[in-house]
């Protein structure tokens, strides 16, 4: 009995290296090139909230939800504005915000990098009009501060945990750009 427990504890053993051993080898192989279509992924991001301005020097942010700032600057080196990098807490855990402010502090676009929000519900701050909803405001109009402050409350509804932590960010990185100013 004894010797039959140590045969089948020596197989589940054997089996659960083999697998770690194989386990580490895939990362090995796809952890570059996890990397590499991430910065991807990134580049394409900021591209895509720039506005069409030229990016500068990506700088540190305020070492809290704030990971980096890039300033925009027109055609002749004036800085217009900043893309920030924001993180903030929704229903699933951590939202990353890729936003772009005008130096007023007015939204002119925001996109999600990552999330793991409910499907269906706080992943809507996925899609396009979700973001939508916040760009112009920021500098003389308000940012809403809670989803009764929009047009149409409906339209978050069920994710208010998402948009409360959406809306947060965003009010935050608004705030930081207008203490910036253009410097």
């Amino acid at each position: 009995m004894i010797k039959q427990c140590l045969k089948v504890a020596f197989i589940l053993f054997a089996i659960c290296a083999v697998s770690v051993i194989l386990l580490a080898v895939i990362n090995q192989i796809t952890a570059p090139y996890i990397e590499i279509n991430t910065q991807r992924t990134t580049m394409e991001t900021l591209s895509a909230v720039s506005g069409g301005y030229s990016q500068g020097e990506q700088r540190e942010g305020n070492g809290g939800d704030i990971s980096y700032v890039i300033p925009l600057s027109d055609e002749s080196g004036n800085i217009v504005g900043y893309i920030l990098e924001l993180t903030t807490t929704g229903y699933g855990g951590d939202i990353v915000i890729a936003a772009s402010y005008y130096t007023d502090g007015s939204v002119l676009s925001a996109k999600v990098m990552s999330n793991s929000e409910t499907p269906g519900l706080g992943k809507k701050a996925e899609e396009s009009w979700y973001m939508a909803m916040f760009e112009g405001l920021g500098g003389d109009q308000a940012l809403p501060e809670s989803k009764n402050d929009l047009a149409d409350p409906s339209a978050v509804s069920g994710a208010t945990v998402t948009f409360n932590g959406v809306s947060s960010a965003i009010r935050s990185g608004s705030d930081y750009v207008k203490s910036l100013g253009g410097r």
